[in-house]
């Protein structure tokens, strides 16, 4: 990677990382980058609202692939002392989006400059963290006939500048479920007038551990009790209302799929024993991500060609991401590069985009354009 290219990405990433921006309120995040593309390269630029795309065009019929980048923060104070320190408050780039933009920015400075023999198509994303980001970006894929996407994300607990790669399934799907049931106050003194959805509510927590064992599931399965809200603090009524906030997680979608029909039946039937009305709604929903195995090969190959660390990974990560809708329309593969085994972990207090991966993402992607 060009010196001056690697400096003007660091720069990049630093500016960024001082003007955090929460998912779907990424406005500025989303300018600062489309300026910058189009202060420092010559590529087509195409504004979505709230995402956008740039194209390095090498001619018809030349192969169509796609680069994705994230750029939203999460709502977690800055308590670090670092020169380029968030200036939001109560927001900060503690998952690493802002680094991944930056190399991503960096990567079409090197294909501005030095050309290539494919259409390049780089996708900068909103919301990854809310898992809408990518499902109103999907209709991209289709749209220009992308043939394969790539990605990557800086991942801690791994060798520094390592390449982790896996085939299959990447990320667990997950999904966050509310079941809401409701039924009629009563005074404290004489429950039986009412109808309480606390005891209703309490079975379905009870049946969680049978439904998630791995004796009735192939892949991990998942269901977290995330908050349990009945009634009010008023000790002369008896409850009439109540919502189980659930995170609901597995390795396959169709168990995934399993486990929320097994929890709106149970659910159904306790609202009927007690006489409630039940509700479910849902939010924050991942796909499961895919990798494909001549998408991830390709990134084993570019690896180990740049003298890259390559490492297999045996196990698919628990957390989800929201990358996986574009491997449903398209074949592709999401690899991990290292921060370093001892490195704060994502999502922590602690944590900031090591720049020093940068220059590792950029030279894997050139390599993955010149295949």
């Amino acid at each position: 990677m060009e010196k001056k290219n690697l400096e003007l990405a660091i720069q990049l990433r630093h500016e960024l990382h001082k003007h955090p921006e929460l998912s779907n309120h990424e406005v500025w995040t989303k300018q600062h980058l489309i300026d910058f593309l189009k202060t420092h390269t010559q590529l087509e630029i195409v504004d979505k609202e709230k995402w956008f795309y740039a194209v390095y065009r090498a001619g018809e019929g030349k192969k169509n692939i796609a680069y994705r980048a994230d750029f939203d923060a999460l709502p977690m104070p800055e308590v670090i002392d670092i020169p380029h320190a968030s200036q939001s408050p109560g927001i900060s780039h503690k998952c690493g989006h802002d680094g991944h933009s930056a190399s991503l920015a960096g990567f079409a400075l090197e294909i501005d400059q030095k050309c290539a023999d494919k259409n390049i198509f780089i996708l900068f994303q909103h919301a990854e963290e809310t898992g809408d980001g990518a499902a109103q970006c999907a209709s991209f894929i289709e749209e220009h006939n992308i043939e394969e996407i790539f990605a990557y994300h800086n991942m801690s607990g791994m060798a520094f500048n390592s390449v982790n790669v896996i085939d299959g399934t990447a990320h667990c799907a997950s999904k966050g479920m509310t079941i809401h049931m409701e039924g009629a106050p009563a005074h404290a003194s004489q429950p039986e007038n009412g109808a309480n959805p606390a005891f209703a509510i309490a079975k379905v927590i009870d049946a969680i551990p049978e439904f998630i064992s791995p004796e009735n599931n192939e892949g991990i399965v998942l269901c977290t009790v995330v908050q349990v809200d009945i009634g009010e603090r008023a000790f002369g009524m008896s409850a009439s209302k109540g919502d189980l906030l659930l995170t609901i997680r597995a390795l396959h979608e169709e168990e995934l799929d399993k486990l929320q029909k097994n929890l709106e039946d149970l659910s159904n039937a306790q609202a009927a024993e007690y006489g409630l009305k039940v509700s479910f709604s849902f939010a924050d929903s991942f796909p499961e991500t895919v990798n494909d195995k001549e998408s991830s090969d390709k990134i084993r190959k570019v690896a180990k060609n740049k003298g890259f660390e390559v490492v297999e990974m045996t196990k698919a990560f628990r957390g989800s991401e929201d990358y996986g809708h574009y491997l449903k329309l398209t074949k592709g593969a999401m690899c991990y590069i290292g921060n370093g085994e001892d490195y704060p972990h994502l999502h922590t207090y602690e944590y900031d985009f090591r720049d020093d991966i940068i220059e590792t993402a950029v030279e894997l992607f050139k390599g993955l354009a010149e295949l």
